[in-house]
């Protein structure tokens, strides 16, 4: 019995489908890079929307909800970008405080972009629900928080899952949580949580692995710098990229230095979706495109002017450009034939040419 074709899975943010059939959904994380300035990030919606990314997302949290004011050493970052500070300090300086999000939310949809957040606890859900949020992005580090992922499935949005130190089962665990407590779809973005993460450790093959094992759009939420990952990964199926978003580098903010600039977002739009209209298909058919350049293949031609009767041998036979002649394949079957009549160098030959 004939095995049934495999459906591509999507799902739907807002109307907007995502799966691999379609265009990758690119989201632009604004996170914390407004600087404390509800100004700033209204202008970072604007030029977000003037890149031509599918969303922005913001972080819905405040240092209270998110961590804790304790002197402890586990409370505190050692190493990388944010070495010596403590959690609550850089969850105050980074939040996107619960009042500024309907102002966001507006700016946003009134430029035609879809807007949404990541939770990162139960108020933080109620109060994008009361925005009528499209959709919720679970982030890497709350992926094992179980019970965050049930509340926000449970309003019947879908879940974007960062998966960002997360084992298979982890994994398998969020998103099972996600689809029983009620989520329409569940999109999958393989992340690495390191930041800016090097492009030795993007492993951008677990993209295709992912869509195989939980049979789900994947993604790639991406902390390298620049854009390389970004296209290599809808080359290999993203339907989803996610990359964080500022003004200028130079501005400053928590996450600025692995953030793109306006420009460079741009150029990250246009050039994922490029790579995903040059996937196509796979096909060995001529192109409507490439007709045009048929003529110009190679093919057999005289060489030198042959007289009727002579044979024809490789000093007066070749194959050259253009492809008016028979086919070069033919060579050892003219060889050593004669010439039905007098032949002129630079004449395409053909079958009638030879006695």
């Amino acid at each position: 019995m004939a095995q049934a074709p495999h459906i591509e899975p999507e799902i739907e943010i807002a109307g907007r489908k995502i799966g691999a059939a379609h265009p990758p959904f690119v989201i632009c994380e604004l996170s914390g890079n407004h600087n404390g300035s509800l100004e700033r990030a209204l202008r970072m919606v604007d030029a977000a929307a003037d890149t031509g990314c599918d969303a922005i997302k913001i972080q819905t949290y405040t240092a209270d909800t998110i961590t804790m004011d304790v002197d402890r050493p586990e409370f505190r970052i050692h190493g990388g970008l944010w070495d010596g500070r403590s959690l609550y300090e850089l969850y105050q300086e980074a939040q996107t405080p619960f009042e500024w999000h309907a102002a966001i939310f507006e700016r946003a949809r009134k430029r035609g972009v879809i807007v949404f957040s990541s939770p990162f606890d139960e108020t933080a859900v109620d109060l994008l629900a009361d925005l009528d949020a499209p959709a919720y992005k679970i982030a890497s580090f709350e992926a094992v928080d179980l019970p965050l992922i049930r509340y926000a499935a449970a309003r019947g949005k879908p879940l974007i899952i960062s998966t960002g130190m997360a084992n298979l089962a982890e994994i398998e665990a969020a998103r099972a949580a996600a689809l029983e407590a009620s989520a329409p779809g569940v999109v999958l973005l393989h992340c690495v949580s390191s930041y800016p993460a090097v492009p030795e450790d993007a492993n951008l093959r677990t993209i295709g692995d992912m869509a195989r094992r939980f049979d789900c759009p994947v993604g790639l939420s991406d902390h390298t710098m620049g854009t390389a990952a970004s296209v290599a990964a809808v080359a290999l199926g993203a339907s989803v990229i996610e990359k964080h978003f500022t003004l200028a580098r130079a501005d400053g903010g928590p996450d600025a230095a692995f953030s793109l600039e306006p420009a460079e977002f741009k150029t990250l739009c246009d050039d994922t979706r490029s790579a995903w209209t040059a996937l196509g298909r796979a096909h060995y058919d001529l192109l409507g495109s490439e007709r045009g350049n048929v003529m110009f293949r190679r093919s057999l031609y005289v060489a030198a002017d042959v007289k009727a009767g002579q044979p024809l041998t490789r000093a007066n036979v070749r194959s050259i450009r253009p492809g008016n002649g028979l086919p070069p394949a033919h060579l050892d079957e003219v060889l050593g034939r004669t010439a039905a009549r007098d032949l002129a160098r630079g004449e395409p030959l053909g079958w009638d040419m030879l006695a």
